[in-house]
């Protein structure tokens, strides 16, 4: 074929979850209350974590308080885009746009996978070595290992996208998704893509699922090592434990079916991406909070400083 023929495109329509303007108004409602949600729960995360000198200095808070930010910015990458497009006949994206969501969904989504083991880890630690705790998980290391996860997710999306920004795009330029994402997007380019498609199953769908089987057989192990001790310890870490579990399953599982079989005839399920993007986002406050006895005094004894300073003035 001869490239020179070929007009590049300057756009991307994205299709969406329907066409029917009586789903799309309902969808608008749902999704725009769910990014509400997100937002105010996370961010009351963070500012609870934030404010509460107990919660700061704990090295599981704070690592949730950073868990809860990077839960809000990916949904905002992609969340208020798809409720705008909602009331748009035509939904498009541009070139460069399109890019910079691929970019930051990636950056976020690596960068906490990485904390996600990092929390792994930080709870291993604590149950398992519970006298050597406070020693291993210092505020230097706790600040390095939040570092070292933006650092992780920045050459995750850089080894991707420096070949993506360069590939030509011709017609049709129509994505059967709610967003931009690499495997629909380098199937639209004019050229051969296998390389760059064999290094998106090994870069993002191989990577999580090593990771999501690692750290479930991490707290395989916790659990293991507790049951050993007392059965009151099994039931404590348990309940630790379960909350971790279930959302390194809600985040690790929509990356693993999107990532590893992306280039199939079938089309990405929109489902997942839309569970990738708004549900885990929005599931984690909650996960976090109701079965968390601390973040929730936290959250009261903030709320009685914020009734206080009121009267106050």
């Amino acid at each position: 074929m001869n490239m020179k023929n070929i007009s590049t495109i300057s756009e991307f329509v994205l299709l969406g979850l329907t066409s029917t303007l009586e789903l799309e108004i309902f969808f608008f409602c749902i999704f725009l209350v769910a990014y509400a949600a997100i937002m105010a729960g996370n961010l009351l995360i963070v500012i609870t974590v934030t404010c509460d000198s107990h919660l700061h200095s704990t090295p599981m808070y704070f690592l949730l308080g950073n868990l809860s930010f990077l839960d809000m910015s990916l949904s905002t990458i992609t969340t208020p885009k798809m409720v705008a497009d909602f009331l748009r006949e035509k939904k498009t994206i541009s070139l460069w746009g399109c890019m910079a969501q691929m970019f930051f969904l990636h950056f976020l989504g690596g960068s906490e996978m990485t904390l996600l083991i990092v929390m792994a880890v930080d709870r291993y630690i604590a149950i398992c070595k519970p006298l050597h705790y406070t020693a291993i998980m210092s505020r230097r290391v706790l600040v390095g290992s939040v570092l070292l996860s933006w650092a992780v997710g920045l050459v995750h999306t850089m080894s991707q996208m420096v070949f993506t920004v360069n590939l030509p795009f011709c017609a049709p330029n129509i994505v059967d998704d709610i967003f931009c994402d690499l495997p629909l997007i380098i199937k639209l380019a004019c050229t051969e893509t296998y390389v760059l498609e064999l290094l998106v199953i090994a870069d993002s769908g191989l990577l999580s699922f090593i990771c999501f089987t690692l750290l479930l057989i991490s707290y395989t192990i916790i659990l293991v090592t507790v049951r050993h001790g007392s059965s009151g310890g099994l039931s404590k870490a348990l309940s630790t434990l379960s909350a971790h579990i279930t959302v390194v399953t809600l985040f690790f599982g929509p990356c693993i079916f999107i990532y590893t079989w992306p280039f199939s005839s079938v089309s990405v399920d929109k489902f997942l991406s839309v569970f990738y993007s708004v549900i885990t986002p929005l599931l984690n406050p909650i996960i976090y909070t109701l079965r968390n006895r601390e973040m929730k005094s936290a959250m009261s004894r903030l709320r009685t400083q914020c009734f206080s300073f009121r009267h106050t003035f």
